[in-house]
């Protein structure tokens, strides 16, 4: 993707940097496929508020992507690539040669007009949807099933991208964006490619307006609150603080917050920070 750097006009210009869109080829989602959303401003049933700093933002319609790919052996051709604004990566309108059309997540690289498709047999090509055992070792794959038919649920976020390093028997061995390598089932679908809008992150919003339109409220360090409202707050002028937590007291740092004994722990053979788990 490209960014784009804005010339500072006004005061909340200077520092954006946004995203160019080149990749973009379409402003106008596909009406079947797009179902309502209710804002619920951090507040659960009983209208309490459960989540600080949210509320207000532009109205959005969710776009229904098939993370499952499960119609096999049927060729699809790639229409347009769009703008989601409920996730980071951009999402690919594909028409099945029977007529259905369906959102699924661009990968890096797919063009309008290309054809793609799953299956278990099929070419592990950008864009194209298959079974981790027939794909080539050092394959760079995204929305990866953690069990069967389950749809995929690892590497969705833009950018992201595990590589087959391995396979064992019934388990394919892949290196996690994180660094962490761990087992999955072998015959769990994955699709090839990087996921798209891989600068995301080096994007700089410029101004606390473009968060409020996202839905985000202004956030209250906890050394500025008082002891009442914080576990860090209080002290004269810059005397407070200790070890940085949440509200409840929860160590925001350095904490395992895993549970012991997780039976998926046999599945991790290395952890992000090099720590080897499996024996």
């Amino acid at each position: 993707m490209a960014l784009k750097k804005y010339k500072p006009v006004t005061a909340g210009m200077r520092w954006r940097i946004g995203n160019a869109y080149a990749e973009i080829t379409t402003n106008e989602p596909e009406k079947s496929l797009l179902e309502p959303m209710s804002k619920t401003a951090g507040r659960n049933a009983q209208g309490r508020r459960s989540m600080r700093y949210m509320g207000g933002g532009h109205k959005r319609k969710y776009r229904v992507v098939d993370f499952k790919r499960n119609k096999k052996d049927i060729a699809a051709t790639v229409k347009t690539i769009e703008y989601d604004p409920n996730r980071s990566a951009f999402i690919a309108l594909v028409e099945y040669t029977d007529g259905e059309k369906r959102y699924i997540l661009a990968p890096q690289g797919l063009q309008v007009g290309a054809t793609i498709i799953s299956g278990d047999a099929v070419a592990p090509e950008i864009g194209n949807a298959l079974q981790m055992k027939n794909m080539p070792l050092g394959t760079n794959v995204h929305n990866i099933e953690m069990q069967p038919n389950q749809g995929g649920k690892l590497a969705r976020s833009a950018g992201a991208s595990a590589q087959l390093n391995a396979k064992e028997e019934k388990y394919a061995v892949l290196k996690m964006p994180s660094g962490e390598l761990r087992r999955i089932l072998i015959n769990c679908y994955a699709t090839v490619g990087v996921v798209s809008n891989s600068d995301h992150n080096l994007q700089t919003m410029g101004k606390a307006g473009r968060n409020r339109w996202r839905g985000i409220r202004p956030r209250n360090r906890g050394v500025a609150m008082n002891p009442v409202d914080h576990p860090m707050g209080g002290g004269e002028g810059k005397a407070s603080g200790g070890h940085p937590r949440s509200r409840t007291g929860k160590y925001a740092k350095g904490e395992i917050t895993r549970k012991r004994g997780k039976a998926s722990n046999k599945l991790i053979l290395q952890r992000k920070n090099g720590k080897k788990l499996a024996k």
